[in-house]
C-alpha cells in the first residue's frame, strides 16, 4: 500500500491532549461545586444533611476521576456525576444549574472528541496533511 491509499497518523495524539482537556474541566467544575458548599450550609440545611455530604462527595468524586481518565468506563462515570448535580433541582436549584452548565460541557466536549476522531480516521486532521517543502 502506498502513503496516498491511507491516511497517515498524526504526530501528536489529539485525544491525549483531549484527556488534559477533560481533567482540567473535571478541576474546574470540583471546585466550582466546592464552592457550592456553602451554599448548602446556608439554603439545605447544613453540611451534615444528606444533600450536604452529597455534594461534598462530588466534588471529591470529580477530582477522583481525574487520575482515571484513561480508563474507557470513565465518561459514563463523569455523565453520572452531571445527572447526580442535576438531581439537585429538587433541594437545590443553584447546585442544579451547575449540573446542567456542566452537563452541557461534557456534552460539547465529547462532541468535539468524536468530530476529531472521524477526522483523524478520515486522515482530514492538519497533522496528518502532507507538507510541501
Amino acid at each position: 500500500m502506498s502513503d496516498e491509499e491511507s491516511p497517515r497518523p498524526p504526530a501528536k495524539d489529539p485525544m491525549k491532549s483531549f484527556r488534559g482537556v477533560m481533567a482540567g474541566a473535571l478541576i474546574l467544575e470540583a471546585i466550582t461545586v466546592g464552592l457550592a458548599v456553602p451554599v448548602v450550609a446556608r439554603l439545605g440545611g447544613g453540611v451534615g444533611t444528606v444533600g450536604g455530604w452529597a455534594v461534598i462527595g462530588i466534588a471529591i468524586a470529580l477530582v477522583a476521576c481525574c487520575g482515571l481518565l484513561g480508563r474507557p468506563w470513565i465518561v459514563p462515570v463523569i455523565l453520572a456525576l452531571q445527572v447526580g448535580l442535576i438531581a439537585f433541582f429538587v433541594s437545590q436549584v443553584a447546585i442544579g444549574i451547575i449540573g446542567l452548565l456542566f452537563l452541557a460541557f461534557w456534552l460539547w466536549a465529547l462532541w468535539l472528541r468524536r468530530d476529531v476522531a472521524r477526522r483523524m480516521a478520515q486522515g482530514r486532521l492538519p497533522s496528518q496533511q502532507r507538507q510541501s517543502d
